[in-house]
């Protein structure tokens, strides 16, 4: 039988960018010594206050079918840790819980634009943007963030690159892979584009948590831009919930009724117990909170230190998240071939760069998800790899 052009083209050219990760899971499955610095979860288990909350809902009898649009409780919850963040008047009829990140990324491409119309993505960017864009039936338009600018977004770039059909912007701040974080000037050159082209701003905050030098600044409380700005916020990174899988969006009460709409065709809700336990993390989790940022901003600069003026890559400083990019160009490998051979001869597992977007090719990414002590040694045989490449290829 035919198989819909939406649903076989939501993967381009036949790869996902996850190969790399799926083969050292593989390898590791199959009792082979794989150091596994490909994704971003957490090496330590949920805190044990959320689990427990969990446990007491379902044992409750919170089973049946929930809110659709989530637990009033839930959405006033998240509400007021929006507001009291942002200094943006929010309530409940903003906030739409979904099964995580990815589904209120969905949900928000889903409303900003119809099919066939065009998303700009930023590039470097996060392995299902694109992908999202497509399975939502639009087209991505890629523009690339400079290395040499620190990969902020270019407001100007992203004008130039704009056609009759675009309706949205997709930006992620913190970045992932980049660690960037966008500065004021960055946002508010974006801001005053979506306002004067009519653009919706789609904006990935689920690293808000782990700005590792100042505050966090959301596109959203920027003037104007409340009323045009879709906010994905989740639970996997700020509190270790990766597998509960519980987001949200957060936007225009019109856009939130509409976003519930569509959570009717297709999720159903998050499970009441799940919905639950987020509650008690967002209201007494704050000690938890700053445990986790805490950790990856001391792994990060772990790596920093471990990683600074050795030849063979250069490592781009990150500002927030849980990943370091770094640029092995010097070894004359593509992040691919970086990658591919780093698992083959040292059993060490990253992301190539070339799965995020053309602007991080010959880059890879390096997840902070161990522990020190595994992480440390596991860096400097990364490091000692690449010196031996980018020795050969000078030898040459």
């Amino acid at each position: 039988m035919r198989l819909s052009q939406r649903i076989t083209s939501v993967v381009e050219g036949g790869s996902d960018g996850w190969e790399v990760h799926t083969r050292a899971f593989g390898l590791k499955a199959a009792g082979h010594a794989v150091t596994m610095l490909t994704v971003g979860d957490h090496d330590v288990p949920t805190p044990a206050p959320f689990s427990d909350a969990l446990v007491a809902s379902l044992k409750g009898g919170n089973v049946g079918y929930p809110p659709i649009a989530g637990s009033p409780a839930l959405r006033a919850a998240v509400a007021s840790r929006v507001q009291e963040r942002t200094g943006v008047p929010t309530s409940g009829a903003n906030v739409v819980v979904t099964p995580g990140g990815q589904a209120a990324l969905f949900a928000s491409m889903m409303t900003a634009f119809d099919p066939g119309e065009s998303c700009v993505v930023v590039d470097p960017y996060y392995a299902t943007f694109d992908l999202t864009v497509r399975a939502a039936s639009g087209q991505p338009i890629r523009v690339q963030a400079r290395a040499e600018d620190g990969f902020q977004a270019d407001a100007k770039a992203i004008e130039a690159a704009l056609t009759p059909t675009t309706r949205a912007l997709l930006i992620n701040s913190p970045n992932n892979p980049t660690g960037a974080v966008y500065t004021r000037g960055t946002l508010e050159a974006i801001a005053e584009l979506c306002i004067r082209r009519d653009l919706w701003l789609i904006s990935d905050e689920v690293y808000e948590s782990q700005v590792h030098n100042g505050p966090h600044l959301s596109s959203r409380s920027l003037p104007g831009m409340a009323e045009r700005t879709l906010v994905v916020g989740s639970m996997s990174k700020s509190h270790a919930m990766t597998g509960w899988r519980l987001g949200w969006v957060v936007g225009p009460e019109a856009a939130a009724a509409r976003i519930a709409d569509l959570a009717i065709t297709t999720t159903y809700g998050v499970p009441g117990f799940i919905q639950d336990a987020a509650l008690a993390a967002l209201r007494d989790g704050a000690d938890e909170e700053r445990e986790i940022a805490a950790r990856y901003l001391r792994r990060r600069d772990l790596a920093l230190g471990l990683l600074a003026n050795r030849p063979g890559f250069h490592v781009h400083p990150s500002n927030g998240g849980m990943y370091l990019m770094l640029d092995i160009r010097p070894t004359g490998l593509s992040g691919i071939e970086f990658a591919e051979t780093l698992l083959d001869d040292e059993g060490i597992a990253v992301m190539p760069g070339e799965s995020f977007g053309r602007a991080a090719a010959g880059h890879v990414r390096v997840a902070l998800t161990i522990p020190d002590e595994e992480m440390a040694p596991a860096l400097e045989r990364l490091a000692a790899f690449a010196r031996r490449h980018a020795e050969t290829r000078a030898a040459v």
